[in-house]
């Protein structure tokens, strides 16, 4: 398997080989002391031979951010007004709703699993509710442990 390499590191070894492509060195030596094939060393050079030093320099790597500055403060904005504000039925965000939210003012689509990069970068993390449902019926809870529970529950 192929090491990992950092967009730093891979500009530095680039920036050899053009060094020691400029001292006239064999493409054989430049991917032995670069640390590379052969093959890359022949396409470093053929690059630096057609478009010049610039060439080596690596591509950005990822897919670039939609979302500007701009766009992330709208977004804040919109959460902070609440998710009832924007139509749902209770207060509670979750990764779905906050993708609706940004499709919806930034034009942005995310899915869901990588909303929570956009909500770290906004400086929010994962909170539990300190409420518990209004809803909840203790005494029929109470009922289904005692009685439902060891009904279901696997014995020895």
């Amino acid at each position: 398997m192929a090491k990992s390499t950092s967009t730093p590191e891979l500009r530095e070894r680039r920036a050899r080989a053009a060094k020691l492509f400029d001292q006239d060195y064999s493409q054989a030596e430049v991917a032995r002391r670069c640390g590379v094939s052969r093959t890359t060393a022949m396409r470093w050079h053929r690059a630096w031979i057609q478009r010049g030093r610039k060439s080596l320099d690596p591509l950005p790597r990822g897919r670039p951010n939609q979302l500007t500055k701009a766009k992330l403060a709208r977004i804040e904005q919109a959460l902070l007004r609440g998710a009832q504000a924007h139509g749902f039925s209770s207060e509670l965000w979750t990764l779905e709703r906050v993708a609706q939210v940004i499709e919806r003012v930034a034009g942005v689509r995310y899915h869901p699993g990588h909303v929570w990069r956009v909500l770290r970068s906004l400086g929010w993390s994962i909170q539990k509710p300190t409420t518990r449902a209004r809803e909840r019926d203790e005494a029929q809870i109470a009922r289904w442990q005692k009685v439902e529970w060891p009904r279901l529950k696997k014995t020895p």
